[in-house]
């Protein structure tokens, strides 16, 4: 008869015993915002030892998954403490983080600039196989990819003009240029990069649609150039969709999310 003890002991043993050839999941923790979707996406909760304190935000696109997760500041005495196996960051403020974190074993894995969906395929697969996640990797890229083949051609080139309530819009090489052309929208900016849209050349050579970007913050500048009468007419009578933060917050799968919902607001094609 095998007593309390031993019991207890072969039960333990059995818990953590990993077949071999598999291996068990790294422990994971993330420390910013655009870390934290792409960790809570496709890790195990049961993986997750931390993510930031902004993972439950109302600009965080899965905040409704941060509930329960242990949340974390971005230092390296908390993200010690949580000893994690893999820390996945897109930034933090303190630049000696990750170094630090290499420096005593602990694997970093860096999403990287992504401006394009080719971009976030590559992310995903590179965080997915950090996480021991690979085949939740593809099936986010194949979701996503659907997404994007329902959405392609639907407004058939309409011009449109990103707009956010400073001001400022977007042009070739960003992110938001691809979500546009991925519902079947003609970037009406053409230069490359961020920049503020002239009020004259609005004035001057007005785009087909507008589609709004940030309009949901809760408090706007009664100096924005959002609030000026030209292109408060211009929001009335053109926007075609607003986006929020939340679909804004950094280059993702659900990029092509914002995209299938513009191309679903789009009038029926025959």
């Amino acid at each position: 008869m095998i007593r309390a003890g031993g019991l207890a002991a072969c039960l333990a043993l059995s818990l953590n015993f990993v077949p071999s050839g598999v291996s068990a999941a790294p422990r994971v923790l993330s420390v910013d915002q655009c870390a934290d979707q792409y960790v809570m996406a496709l890790a195990d909760r049961s993986q997750i030892v931390g993510v930031s304190r902004l993972a439950g935000g109302p600009d965080s696109y899965l905040r409704d998954r941060a509930a329960g997760l242990p949340m974390r500041r971005a230092t390296l005495e908390s993200v010690l403490a949580a000893r994690p196996e893999v820390v996945v960051r897109a930034w933090t403020p303190d630049a000696r983080l990750a170094p630090a974190l290499e420096a005593r074993g602990i694997a970093v894995a860096q999403l990287d600039d992504a401006n394009d969906f080719d971009g976030v395929r590559r992310n995903i697969r590179k965080i997915a196989k950090a996480l021991g996640q690979s085949s939740a990797g593809e099936r986010l890229v194949a979701d996503m990819d659907a997404k994007l083949a329902r959405a392609k051609g639907a407004w058939g080139g309409k011009r449109a003009l990103y707009l956010t309530p400073a001001g400022y819009t977007s042009g070739a090489g960003t992110m938001t240029d691809a979500m546009l052309k991925a519902a079947g929208l003609t970037n009406a900016t053409t230069a490359p990069g961020f920049q503020a849209v002239p009020l004259e050349k609005l004035a001057l050579n007005p785009p087909e649609a507008v589609v709004l970007a940030f309009f949901d913050a809760e408090h706007m500048s009664r100096w924005s150039a959002g609030r000026r009468p030209l292109v408060q007419r211009l929001i009335k009578d053109r926007t075609i969709a607003s986006l929020t933060g939340a679909e804004l917050l950094c280059s993702a799968w659900f990029s092509a999310d914002a995209s299938l919902r513009i191309a679903n607001l789009a009038p029926r094609r025959p």
